[in-house]
């Protein structure tokens, strides 16, 4: 399970993981744009979203297949849910907190906006980031935290090899 704030480079991260372990990505970014037309990002929204994240998730896993999930994630009462779908199905969970200093975010987040190309899911700005921010809860087991605006190929090893012990 992966977890950031927007802009801090949670989906590079997974790309890049996936690239090492072959394991599928399931990005809530990518699953709202399939899911909804319109994306509203409200409260509604996001509680269908996430229960079909998690039944899916909760059903590869049951299947063996490992996961990335690629999600903000930011409160522990969410992520509760992972931790207990690990357990039922007698997986590894990986937890990383990705994360970057709020000004190389505000450059990301801006630079997106101004691309607007079609390669970012994501519709998240700074005043979300800022919004989502305040927030974000501390994650109460072990975890990774990868800073992604540095070089990330030393967390990556540490993660892969986590993830194959």
């Amino acid at each position: 399970m992966v977890s950031g704030l927007p802009g801090t480079g949670k989906s590079l991260l997974c790309c890049r993981l996936a690239e090492r372990l072959s394991f599928p990505v399931l990005a809530t970014d990518t699953l709202r744009r399939i899911l909804f037309r319109s994306p509203r990002h409200n409260e509604d929204e996001n509680r269908r979203l996430f229960s079909a994240c998690h039944a899916l998730i909760e059903e590869l896993l049951k299947k063996g297949i490992p996961v990335i999930f690629d999600a903000t994630n930011l409160l522990e009462r969410h992520r509760e849910y992972l931790y207990r779908a690990a357990e039922r199905a007698g997986a590894r969970l990986i937890l990383v907190r990705v994360e970057a200093p709020p000004d190389v975010v505000r450059q990301r987040l801006l630079a997106r906006e101004e691309a607007a190309t079609p390669e970012h899911d994501s519709e998240a700005g700074w005043q979300v980031y800022k919004k989502m921010k305040r927030r974000g809860q501390r994650i109460s087991r072990n975890h990774f935290v990868v800073d992604t605006s540095r070089d990330i190929s030393t967390a990556l090893d540490k993660i892969v090899r986590a993830t194959r012990r």
